[in-house]
């Protein structure tokens, strides 16, 4: 065998996780799932000019979905992948941190719902991608009427 025949074949068996037309289907359809519900959220914030907007939420997302869609489709225990939910639910716990401000005049605070609808898009990514699609569309849907529905009669 030669020196470029092997290393033909493992660069191939490196890319051999998805292993038939099913899989890609599977992981296809979820990490969709994801990015879509999370431009949902992220369009509405977008709409109320907030600076975490569309990408942001789809990032997160898509993010949160890939960190559960991996160990899932890997085969790793579900005791296992509540760690990793643990793990992605902290992190994103930093990033809503960083959607807060408080300022100094009159000592408002300003970010809370963008903190939150970043911890929910992540949620929303963990449902997609550990393969509860009903339960991601669902959750989006009752976020969209807390942010869009309640928020106007919040105003008034």
């Amino acid at each position: 065998m030669s020196v470029l025949t092997s290393i033909w074949q493992t660069v191939v068996s490196e890319f051999s996780d998805i292993g038939d037309i099913r899989q890609a289907t599977v992981i296809g359809v979820r990490l969709i799932v994801a990015i879509a519900l999370g431009a949902a959220i992220g369009f509405e914030r977008e709409l109320r000019g907030k600076d975490a907007g569309l990408r942001t939420h789809m990032m997160v997302s898509l993010g949160a979905a890939i960190f559960i869609l991996v160990p899932v489709t890997s085969g790793m225990q579900a005791t296992d992948v509540s760690r990793v939910m643990q793990g992605v639910v902290a992190g994103i716990g930093f990033l809503g941190a960083g959607a807060i401000l408080k300022l100094e005049r009159n000592g408002e605070v300003k970010g809370l719902t963008t903190a939150a609808s970043i911890w929910v898009a992540a949620a929303v990514g963990i449902a997609a991608g550990y393969g509860r699609e009903g339960t991601a569309v669902a959750s989006t849907l009752v976020a969209l009427f807390v942010l869009a529905v309640l928020g106007r009669l919040e105003k008034k």
